[in-house]
């Protein structure tokens, strides 16, 4: 899909948004070092839930995209699959008072804002995404690392490297006697 989609409040009036859209790598700004290996689909649907009263845009589907990265112990690449469904109701800005602390549990998770006439669905799409993204990508949680000193990737070799770190705050101490 070669345009951008913008759930508008406007159009909501009349009918629900079905949308099905393809973002090509590179559309979606990830955080650090992660990129998307492939397409990414996003479908579903977008309804305006109350329409004379708050005028709640529910927006709900699926997302589903391949993305990469490197293994935060060894460094080798590795790719994670994502396929999962999604359902957000984002409510209108002016709906929340600007100068009040509030408590939020987990079901406000679920709720975002939009100011004006509605939302972009890649701004849906990037939120959902880094959600699921993992803060420390590993290839597996049995991963051994690298080795600091040679750099062996200790999955698949070992190395003779002696690792003897050695503070320097106590060298004074080592060479202390304490014979009489």
């Amino acid at each position: 899909m070669g345009r951008a989609v913008f759930i508008d409040v406007g159009e909501l009036e009349r009918k629900p948004l079905h949308f099905d859209a393809v973002f090509a790598p590179g559309r979606i700004e990830l955080p650090e070092n992660w990129s998307q290996a492939g397409d990414l689909r996003a479908g579903g649907k977008a309804e305006l839930l109350d329409k004379q009263g708050a005028r709640v845009i529910r927006v709900s589907g699926s997302i589903a995209v391949a993305v990469q990265n490197e293994c935060a112990r060894c460094l080798e690449e590795l790719q994670e699959e994502f396929d999962a469904d999604f359902e957000l109701f984002f409510h209108p800005m002016e709906t929340i008072a600007r100068n009040e602390e509030k408590q939020i549990g987990r079901e406000d998770a679920e709720i975002g804002f939009y100011e004006e006439n509605g939302v972009a669905l890649i701004d849906v799409v990037r939120e959902q995404l880094l959600l699921w993204l993992p803060m420390r990508s590993l290839c597996g949680e049995d991963c051994k690392g690298i080795c600091q000193l040679c750099g062996a990737n200790w999955n698949r070799t070992d190395c003779n490297c002696r690792e003897e770190f050695v503070d320097p705050r106590w060298e004074t101490l080592r060479h202390m006697s304490f014979e009489n």
